[in-house]
Formats: C-alpha cells, sequence, structure tokens
C-alpha cells in the first residue's frame, strides 16, 4: 500500500469517527443542542441583511450605527432581517474602518446610590438611540480608582468619556489631553472651569436652600455633609450652607457640622449627635435625600416630631424624598435632563460638532412637609 492511500485511510477512518460522535453528542455549550462542535456554520453577513431587507448595506450599516438617521419603515425591514438571520454587527471591524468604537465611557463615584440612578440611566438611553453603547465603572469616591478605571476605559478604545464632579489630579487631565480624549464633567457648574459641563451650581443651590430655612425663623442650624474630601460637589454645598449662614451673622462649625458617607445609616448616627447637644439645633441642612432619611429615622426614634420639634431638608430630590414621612423639603436637581444634554454633548465632541459649550442646570427647592416655620 502507497503511503498515500495509508494517509488517505487514516483521513476518512478519522472524519467518520469524528462525524459518529457528533451523532452522539446532543450539547454543546457554545454551539448549542444537537449540533456537532466540529461542524462550521456560515454566519450572515451584512450583504445578506441587505439583501432580505432589499435596501443597500449602507443603508444596514446606518440603521446600526445611526437608527434616527432612518426612516421607520426602511428601519423596520432592516430589524425584522437582522433578527430573522440571526445577524451581530461586527464591531471590531466597524471600529477599524471608522476610527470609532461606537462606545462611551462613564466613571460614576457609586453604583450603590440612587442618586446617580436618573441621569446615568438617561445617559444611557439616549445613546443607545444612535447605536452607541454605554461602559459603566465606579470610583468609590477614590481618585486613584478613578484613574485606574479611566485609563481600562481609554485602554477600550472609548470615544469618549462621562465624569462626575471636577475635583481629580493633573495627572489624569493631561492623560485625557495627550490621548485627546472628548470628556464631559457631570453633577457640577463653574464658570471659571474651561473643560465642557453639563451640571449646576452646588454652592449656589446649597445657599439658597440656607437661606430658605433661615427665612421661615432658623437660626440654630446644624449640617450632615458629604465626605468632602476628594469631593468638589460636597464641599461646595458645605461652602454654600457656611456662606449663607456668615450673611445671617451666624456660624456652620463643629459640633453642628458632621461629615460623613452618604447612607441613612451614615445620616441617622451623625442625627443622634445633634440631638445629644445640650441645645440641639431647629433644622439640619442635609448633604443629600439619603442622609436626610436617616435623619428623619434618628428624630423618629427619639420621639421627636418632624417638623414641630425639630426640621430637617434634603438635597437632590431622588425618589426617597417623597416617600418618607413627613416628605422632605429639598433641592430639585433636574437628574434626566442633565443625562439627556451630557449624552448630546458628548455625541457632538465626539463627531467634531461645532461649537460645544458647557450647560448650567437651574435647580430650585421644592416644599414638602419637613421645614416648619418658626418665626
Amino acid at each position: 500500500m502507497r503511503i498515500a492511500d495509508l494517509a488517505s485511510g487514516v483521513v476518512e477512518r478519522h472524519v467518520r469517527s469524528r462525524q459518529r460522535g457528533c451523532q452522539t453528542r446532543r450539547y454543546h455549550p457554545i454551539i448549542g443542542p444537537g449540533a456537532c462542535p466540529m461542524s462550521t456554520r456560515t454566519l450572515p453577513t451584512l450583504d445578506d441583511v441587505a439583501r432580505l431587507a432589499g435596501v443597500s448595506t449602507a443603508t444596514v450599516s446606518r440603521c446600526v450605527n445611526l437608527p434616527d438617521r432612518v426612516r421607520q419603515s426602511t428601519k423596520n425591514r432592516v430589524e425584522a432581517a437582522i433578527a430573522e438571520l440571526g445577524y451581530t454587527p461586527h464591531f471590531g471591524g466597524m471600529a477599524l474602518a471608522s476610527n470609532r468604537t461606537n462606545t462611551i465611557g462613564a466613571v460614576i463615584p457609586t453604583m450603590d446610590n440612587a442618586i446617580f440612578a436618573r441621569g446615568v440611566q438617561v445617559l444611557q438611553e439616549e445613546l443607545s438611540l444612535v447605536g452607541i453603547t454605554l461602559l459603566v465603572a465606579s470610583s468609590l469616591y477614590d481618585p486613584e480608582k478613578e484613574a485606574r478605571q479611566i485609563r481600562a476605559l481609554l485602554g477600550r478604545g472609548v470615544d469618549g468619556l462621562i465624569l462626575i464632579g471636577r475635583e481629580r489630579p493633573q495627572e489624569t487631565y493631561r492623560l485625557l489631553a495627550d490621548r485627546q480624549i472628548p470628556f464631559v464633567l457631570m453633577w457640577t457648574y463653574s464658570d471659571d472651569l474651561t473643560y465642557s459641563q453639563v451640571g449646576f451650581d452646588n454652592h449656589r443651590a446649597a445657599y439658597d436652600m440656607t437661606q430658605h430655612v433661615i427665612s421661615r425663623g432658623h437660626s440654630r442650624i446644624a449640617m450632615i455633609a458629604g465626605t468632602t474630601a476628594g469631593n468638589d460637589r460636597a464641599r461646595e454645598r458645605v461652602e454654600g450652607v457656611s456662606h449663607a449662614m456668615r450673611n445671617h451673622g451666624l456660624l456652620l462649625a463643629p459640633p453642628m457640622l458632621i461629615e460623613t458617607h452618604y447612607s441613612v445609616e451614615h445620616g441617622k448616627l451623625a442625627a443622634q449627635q445633634f440631638l445629644a447637644l445640650d441645645e440641639r439645633p431647629t433644622a439640619i441642612i442635609c448633604g443629600n435625600d439619603v442622609q436626610a432619611a436617616g435623619a428623619l429615622k434618628a428624630a423618629h426614634q427619639a420621639g421627636l416630631r418632624v417638623p414641630q420639634d425639630m426640621s430637617i431638608v434634603g438635597f437632590d430630590d431622588i425618589d426617597l424624598a417623597e416617600a418618607v414621612e413627613p416628605g422632605l423639603t429639598t433641592v430639585h436637581v433636574p437628574h434626566r435632563r442633565m443625562g439627556r444634554e451630557a449624552a448630546h454633548l458628548i455625541m457632538r465632541m465626539v463627531r467634531n460638532e461645532q461649537p460645544v459649550e458647557s450647560i448650567r442646570i437651574a435647580t430650585s427647592i421644592v416644599e414638602r412637609a419637613s421645614l416648619a416655620d418658626i418665626s
């Protein structure tokens, strides 16, 4: 027997053996039930989708990447074809062709807080309308961890970044400048800042709330603040409260000022310290609604009536502010508008559309039942 014949026979027996193995194998974790792991399946292409939908490949590409620029009837046909064929766009190839990945990165302080939920949700919704994926990471209010998350997102080739607040090491800003990555700062706004911002003036919002509390006759005012180290939003809220109080000859200082974490439990513990003072405050201004909910809990547990015995106000106007009893007087922050505007701004920056400018969003005071008039 020739060597070639021997080799041919071995190959034939090997193929038959693999085929028999496929017949007895009922499930494969990747390929699926009833499929042979050695089998190959031709994946649907952009051309296949275009043929089935009766459109050009360029139209299919627009439906995937820029759906808002395609007529609804055309988009429906393309989406039906994609669903029927099981087509998945090859974003790696698209990124090489366009020099974009159609992804935006966002680093938020924490995912364990409702404060950021509304804004980030709308940000994701708006970006998805134009085929952009949002990648979200958290920093736990740690500037070094934020820098690591930013580098990780840059390593994944994001087209732009959404960051919270403006206080971070200059090395991080230099990294973004060197990489020429567009970014938008949210939850903050300052006329002195040259970076793109979509947010509000935390100092002014806290100042206005304090003026409102003072106008109701309160002079023994305490504050539960967020930790100000590395957090410009928390620091500016403390400065806003202190500024308003100074204008009325009042002083904000320990023991009437406590910095703590943004949680119900920490808000409760801080309020308990105020209640133990010889002269307890008549009003507590809180750095956010979560802390205010904790302060309410401490007052209730001490047998105090809110607002008859003590007034408590919050900041942010999340759902919790209306759910607690009594409902919180608080600063309303338009989180959904902030997310929408940030999405539009970062898209304009990625596309190099001009002009690009910062957007200042106004806050307002929502009056509920937790603030009493004692004048």
